[in-house]
């Protein structure tokens, strides 16, 4: 199974999963920001996609971000974890690759490092004056960052439930300190960084969804 997946060609990946979704190039296109003539030359391999493609690719599809890496054939070290943790070390994976071929980032990617931020934000979202910093600012940063996808999606959702107020101290601060990490730029990858500056993001709340889960089960 490994040697077939990895025998695929990007192209040939984008080509399925556009197909999957009824997406034509075009629409895949607007919904990408990137032009139809790239799109089409990196489906046809005449052109090698750059990790920022990827990105948006991946979150315009809502696929792992590391399946595009692999189907481009960036180098990625697969890890064995155990499987309530897999998604969130292939990310890890992933985001370290990303920042290596970017050239902007110089410092060490960790999952540990978002956890002390989340945990320093958890504090401050208990204040009033987080508690207002995320009903007022939490609109304009989505619109700043003019994407759609799973991460946004979880985002909103996230929202929604600390607005309405429902839910325990432990599992409002959680879900404070995640939509305070979108919302402030400087945290473990700067937000100034676009568009690798969120994917940090997205794992924080990756964390957040895992652990308000946990509860529940």
């Amino acid at each position: 199974m490994a040697e077939q997946s990895n025998s695929n060609t990007l192209g040939l990946l984008l080509r399925q999963l556009l197909k999957e979704r009824s997406l034509s190039m075009r629409k895949f296109s607007e919904l990408t920001g990137i032009d139809t003539a790239t799109i089409s030359r990196i489906i046809n391999d005449k052109r090698k996609a750059t990790p920022q493609h990827l990105e948006k690719f991946a979150d315009c599809l809502e696929v792992p971000l590391i399946n595009l890496f692999e189907a481009a054939g960036y180098p990625i070290e697969q890890k064995q974890e155990d499987s309530d943790s897999d998604d969130i070390h292939t990310s890890v994976d992933a985001i370290q690759a990303l920042l290596k071929s970017s050239n902007v980032y110089d410092n060490e990617f960790s999952v540990s490092n978002v956890e002390q931020k989340l945990e320093s934000y958890g504090l401050y979202a208990q204040t009033e004056e987080g508690k207002n910093t995320i009903l007022k600012d939490f609109d304009e940063k989505i619109k700043s960052v003019g994407s759609i996808g799973p991460f946004i999606n979880q985002l909103k959702e996230l929202y929604g439930k600390f607005t309405s107020g429902k839910g325990t101290l432990f599992e409002l601060t959680l879900i404070g300190s995640t939509l305070l990490y979108f919302i402030i730029p400087v945290d473990v990858i700067p937000d100034y960084l676009f568009p690798i500056g969120y994917l940090d993001d997205a794992i924080a709340v990756q964390l957040t969804t895992k652990a308000l889960l946990n509860r529940i089960t």
